[in-house]
């Protein structure tokens, strides 16, 4: 069954330019590969630079979305410093239709 995994790419110091060099190969892998992800898209800090990477994958483990982030240009480019992999499960917002526990079950 596949689950949702929250991936954190937190950028190296000084990443700018790298992001920048791959951007185009980063764009072409997650668009070739948009039916692994949830949503994706860059973290900003406080400032408004950007400081990492949000992607929610859809895999069947964590080894799995792992493995799915090793393969996208900005990882072996040096991008991200360090890579989290969690467990996700989307339970509230409107991307879910409000709050899945206060659903009426059909029937």
């Amino acid at each position: 069954m596949t689950s949702l995994f929250a991936v954190i790419g937190h950028d190296n110091p000084g990443a700018d330019s790298i992001r920048t060099e791959h951007l185009q190969a980063h764009l072409a892998h997650i668009g070739t590969h948009i039916d692994q992800l949830a949503l994706a898209g860059p973290m900003n800090d406080a400032q408004g630079k950007v400081c990492g990477s949000l992607l929610v994958v859809k895999a069947m483990d964590a080894a799995e979305a792992r493995r799915f982030i090793e393969q996208d240009p900005y990882f072996a480019a040096g991008v991200w410093a360090r890579i989290e992999v969690l467990a996700f499960r989307a339970v509230a917002g409107d991307w879910v239709g409000g709050a899945t526990w206060a659903r009426k079950p059909e029937g």
